[in-house]
């Protein structure tokens, strides 16, 4: 007699499926830079989707080269202020930190963040070897009318590309001064994009995992995934089976999104009536194409591409079309 096929159930691609720290989401790897220094991330709020015509940039797809109506992401993205330079040095544990040093006249709200010094200290990057430099940055969602939140969100922005030393005179000449997408990307660039996705709560092994429902004979419960494991040991081992728990509001990072196009008003794609619970663009915008995670107001970090290695380099993306009509339904 033949064994019973008894596959796992429930998809383990994302594990452990647990809350994220925080609204912002994290970025725990950055892409080698180029031959020269560049600013490698940038932030901003996803005001809502549409739809646009572009003509289709993938070689091998049916539609080459023909007008084809894709779904898109709008991003509101003000510009950003660098509050520190940060130098990092290479150690058998990892980077660790050397130095700051802090720009003047900081956001008065950057203090509700972290400890902002008041009397700036000098650190000169040639007193150790320094291995990585990165910028202290802060959103400025004040400018933002589409989200409530007025207290500044703060992450680092790695410098990437050329050498060290031109990696630190690029860094303290941003020091202090506002940044904009296009010191980031262009059009046509394929970049990352890191969210927190929406949170759903304390939800049960079956919508949280995909489980199949058990039939009327099998037991008493339909909606339990099976027994929690063996008496011994005498607790319920990780990976035993899908268990009940988080779903939802996970920080998640998506590869390969193409820039469609970078503007500076927001009235040609703000729709009639404005973005469903957002309201009207008013800063630069960037198209995305496709969808992106988290619902609407949230942080969006992007980052340049970690896994484009190959694929068509696209300079600047024939959009002829963009949908204003309104989402507001009926």
């Amino acid at each position: 007699m033949g064994q019973p096929h008894r596959p796992k159930k429930g998809s383990h691609g994302y594990t452990p499926r647990k809350r994220a720290s925080g609204h912002v989401p994290r970025l725990t790897s950055w892409p080698v830079g180029g031959d020269a220094p560049k600013i490698q991330g940038f932030a901003g709020y996803k005001a809502g989707m549409t739809h646009a015509v572009v003509v289709d940039y993938r070689e091998n797809s049916l539609t080459a080269n023909q007008e084809v109506t894709v779904p898109v992401t709008v991003l509101e993205v003000p510009p950003m202020r660098i509050a520190a330079v940060r130098y990092y040095r290479e150690t058998p544990y990892g980077l660790k930190t050397m130095g700051e040093q802090w720009a003047s006249g900081t956001e008065p709200r950057l203090t509700r963040r972290l400890p902002v010094p008041k009397e700036p200290k000098s650190f000169s990057p040639e007193s150790g070897k320094v291995d990585d430099v990165r910028l202290l940055a802060y959103t400025q969602p004040k400018l933002v009318t589409g989200t409530p939140r007025k207290t500044p969100e703060v992450m680092e922005l790695r410098i990437g590309g050329g050498k060290i030393a031109d990696r630190v005179k690029f860094a303290l000449d941003k020091l202090g001064k506002e940044i904009t997408i296009n010191d980031f990307a262009k059009n046509g660039q394929m970049i990352d994009v890191a969210a927190v996705t929406k949170g759903h709560g304390f939800k049960g092994s079956v919508p949280r995992w995909g489980v199949k429902l058990q039939g009327h004979k099998d037991s008493k419960n339909r909606r339990d995934a099976s027994p929690l494991g063996p008496f011994q040991p005498r607790f319920i081992r990780a990976g035993v089976l899908p268990m009940p728990g988080q779903m939802g509001y996970h920080n998640r990072t998506e590869y390969n999104k193409r820039i469609l196009k970078i503007g500076t008003e927001g009235a040609e794609i703000t729709p009639a009536g404005g973005f469903l619970n957002y309201g009207v663009v008013r800063n630069p915008y960037v198209l995305l194409h496709g969808s992106i995670p988290g619902p609407t107001k949230r942080i969006i970090r992007l980052r340049d591409a970690a896994r484009y290695l190959r694929g068509i380099e696209v300079t600047e993306p024939q959009l002829t079309y963009v949908s204003t009509s309104s989402k507001q339904g009926r």
